[in-house]
């Protein structure tokens, strides 16, 4: 996947999150305050270890809905 692939598949993935929490609003009160959001694709392997933990995020899996992921 090129960079501007990349980019552009993010930036539908953001635009799809937010339509997804306009359908949804009783997500948006389990995002933590200053939450850094992460989209993980659904055939992507999770790992926690890629992350700082001192960092506030929200991640999500991408399938066909949006699935909270906790870690």
């Amino acid at each position: 996947m090129t960079k501007k692939e990349n980019i552009e598949r993010n930036i539908g993935m953001t635009f799809n999150f937010i339509k997804h929490l306009v359908e949804h609003p009783e997500i948006i009160n389990t995002l933590p305050d200053g939450a850094e959001i992460t989209f993980i694709d659904k055939d992507m392997p999770f790992k926690a270890k890629e992350y700082p933990k001192r960092k506030k995020i929200a991640r999500y899996r991408i399938e066909h809905i949006f699935e909270p992921i906790k870690a």
